[in-house]
């Protein structure tokens, strides 16, 4: 193996560990930089392992991550009759959870959908309903991502095994 092709694998090693703390931390695209992991190992590779098939594959289950991260919150928000404020109240609740660590952000999209909700003038039983619905959208979506990532490693795996 030549020295610019390990480190190539060493890259796509990097961009994947980096992808999978990206499921949880919301700042970093992190099924996105899975993909591009994989995508670059398989360059290195020559393509000898994972091929044009499986790439698509990762490909659709990367979009689908995506979408899935992007509608859960809205949908689990939706779903308990959140507002605008709600919703828009959880994602800065997100980013400023960022700067506080995990409590942060397991707590930052709940307070800021309940703060946005109390806008709007709920009483703060309605604004707890929402910031807990909102907050369980986030939650499985998350949970979902994860679930793809981990069968998109899977997938990638078995490509190189076989």
């Amino acid at each position: 193996m030549q020295t610019a092709q390990v480190l190539y694998f060493v890259l796509s090693a990097v961009l994947i560990l980096a992808g999978l703390a990206g499921t949880i931390v919301p700042a970093l695209p992190g099924v996105p930089l899975v993909f591009a992991g994989m995508l670059l190992a398989a360059w290195a590779d020559h393509f000898e392992h994972v091929g044009t098939v499986t790439l698509i594959v990762l490909g659709v289950l990367c979009l689908l991550a995506i979408a899935i991260d992007f509608v859960a919150g809205l949908l689990g928000a939706k779903r308990v009759g959140a507002s605008a404020w709600a919703i828009w109240g959880a994602m800065i609740g997100t980013v400023v959870g960022l700067f506080f660590n995990l409590p942060g952000l397991v707590f930052g999209p709940f307070l800021g959908a309940v703060v946005g909700e109390l806008l709007v003038g709920s009483h703060l039983g309605r604004a707890t309903h929402v910031g807990i619905g909102t907050w369980l959208g986030l939650l499985f979506g998350t949970l979902a991502k994860i679930a793809l990532c981990f069968a998109m490693l899977g997938i990638f795996a078995l490509s190189f095994l076989f």
